[in-house]
């Protein structure tokens, strides 16, 4: 087969491939409304970057200008709000497992006496764990208030004694720390979240769809007709059919990018070049494992399973929130194996941190060898094409 006849079979398999994904609405779904509507749901649902006014209940058994004063300065956080005042800790309790609340603040009885005599009275606070954003949030904000309270009363006592301030303060806080955020200074959660978690879903997407793709050609025994319209050559039909999902898979992801980087100004030290380039690197590496998949598994429902099991597990393997060298040294390697884990180290140096691309070109490269696997597999999935007898 000549050049041109190459060239011609490509746009051949390409307008074929189009008809086909105009007359099935689930491609549409799949790659266009699905993509675009998660983005839009999650940029909504943290459009504020962090949750506020989390309800907490309060357990004042002191019931002094103090504890009052505890209470009003916990209630000025931006992420806690005084919901609910108990007047035991078994009322706050029942309301933490009707879940109207998130925390439990506990004031003991006589807090003012022992603080103002130089006692140690002890603050408590309880938080949910099962909700881990909440519970952090309110852990934070609830820890804050109690040192605060601790310097207050120590300050206090130093100044009953005659000490200054210098002195007093060497004493409460002998170092001082000063933390710096580094990539999220503002602590947004979807700055955090949504860059891993449309990158992983669309590589989720494009998985199935290209599963499904060529599977039903299989199924329908339709794969002869498309093998023959390449000429016979496995390359030039399965790029054909998949180069339509490439461009509209590329363009969704440009529109995330604008989205994330453009409109909601989020982090992009490096410019647009190195994330663009790494989000087309993750669309065509993404439809080589999933040509890989249905390679292995020649068959819709198999294929369809392998590509949900595969892709749903990257959202937790990849290094996202658990990290990746801290995991047993075989899920390490496993790591490994999914384009979306090359896609967050490029976005963690380019995006995050603006290092230059000499620190991050080997991941552009992981990602490149993914396209080795359909190389791989071809044998087999033209073997699939022509002599596969599909059992439903």
């Amino acid at each position: 087969m000549t050049i041109r006849e190459g060239i011609q079979s490509l746009k051949q398999i390409s307008v074929r491939e189009i008809r086909r994904l105009c007359l099935n609405p689930l491609y549409f779904f799949c790659m266009i409304v699905a993509p675009i509507g998660s983005l839009f749901f999650l940029m909504t649902l943290m459009q504020d970057g962090l949750p506020t006014n989390l309800p907490v209940a309060v357990v004042d058994l002191d019931n002094t200008s103090t504890s009052r004063q505890l209470i009003r300065q916990l209630d000025a956080f931006e992420q806690t709000s005084v919901a609910i005042q108990c007047a035991s800790f078994e009322e706050a309790r029942r309301e933490m497992q009707k879940g109207n609340i998130y925390g439990i603040y506990h004031i003991p009885k006589g807090f003012q006496r022992e603080a103002s005599s130089g006692k140690r009275p002890k603050l408590s606070f309880y938080t949910n764990g099962s909700f881990l954003v909440a519970g952090s949030l309110m852990f934070r904000d609830m820890k804050t208030t109690s040192v605060l309270a601790g310097g207050a009363v120590g300050l206090r006592i130093g100044e009953a004694k005659g000490y200054t301030t210098a002195q007093i303060m060497a004493q409460i806080q002998p170092i001082v720390i000063d933390t710096h955020a580094i990539g999220n200074p503002w602590l947004n959660y979807s700055i955090y979240l949504n860059n891993a978690i449309m990158p992983g879903l669309l590589q989720l997407l494009i998985f199935i769809v290209t599963v499904f793709s060529i599977g039903t050609e299989i199924k329908e025994r339709t794969s002869r007709d498309w093998l023959n319209m390449g000429h016979g050559s496995i390359t030039v039909s399965v790029i054909g059919k998949l180069l339509p999902h490439t461009v509209i898979f590329t363009a969704v992801g440009g529109g995330i990018c604008a989205i994330l980087y453009g409109y909601n100004a989020f982090p992009l030290h490096s410019g647009w070049i190195p994330m663009l380039v790494a989000m087309f690197l993750l669309v065509i590496a993404s439809q080589a494992l999933g040509v890989f998949m249905i390679s292995v598994l020649p068959t819709v429902r198999l294929g369809l399973s392998l590509a949900s099991f595969f892709g749903m597990l990257g959202f937790s393997i990849c290094g996202l929130s658990y990290p990746v060298s801290a995991m047993y040294p075989e899920f390490h390697a496993v790591s490994y194996l999914y384009p979306l884990r090359h896609y967050l180290l490029i976005y963690i140096d380019q995006a995050l941190n603006g290092r230059e691309l000499v620190y991050t070109w080997g991941e552009y490269v992981w990602l490149a060898g993914f396209l080795l696997l359909p190389i791989i597999m071809r044998r087999y999935l033209k073997n699939a094409m022509l002599y596969f007898h599909y059992i439903p």
